[in-house]
């Protein structure tokens, strides 16, 4: 861990843009976004699951959480999904919000796109960037 308390490789990102278009947090956000979502159905159904969450529902979830006018115009929905789970895991990277922030903002949400976008707005405005 580096002085700020994040990991050595959580190093500041630039913009919103920069954060989205990352290939590698998208990678580690893909963990990050099933295992929060792994929680809250858990949650849901009073056993343990692990869920796979779609992309097409992160790419939804984006859209809905107007998010999308900040990417190129042309992006596949993998590509969408990818920039949500880049930004969910580079916030909590970041300390912005913690694993059960995360749990909580997603199940205050009957629709897991609509919590997922939720999620996806708090995450936006708490972020800041130099």
């Amino acid at each position: 861990m580096g002085k700020s308390g994040r990991p050595s490789f959580a190093w500041v990102r630039r913009s919103l843009n920069e954060v989205l278009i990352d290939h590698k947090l998208a990678s580690l956000g893909d963990s990050y976004v099933n295992f929060v979502f792994s929680l809250v159905m858990s949650d849901r159904k009073g056993e343990p699951l692990g869920i796979k969450v779609k992309g097409s529902m992160l790419a939804e979830a984006l859209r809905k959480a107007r998010l999308r006018q900040y990417l190129p115009s042309r992006m596949s929905r993998h590509a969408l999904a990818d920039a949500a789970e880049s930004l969910m895991v580079y916030a909590w990277l970041s300390n912005c919000i913690t694993v059960g922030e995360s749990v909580t903002v997603i199940e205050k949400e009957k629709d897991p796109v609509e919590g997922l976008s939720r999620l996806l707005s708090v995450v936006k405005d708490r972020v800041t960037f130099p």
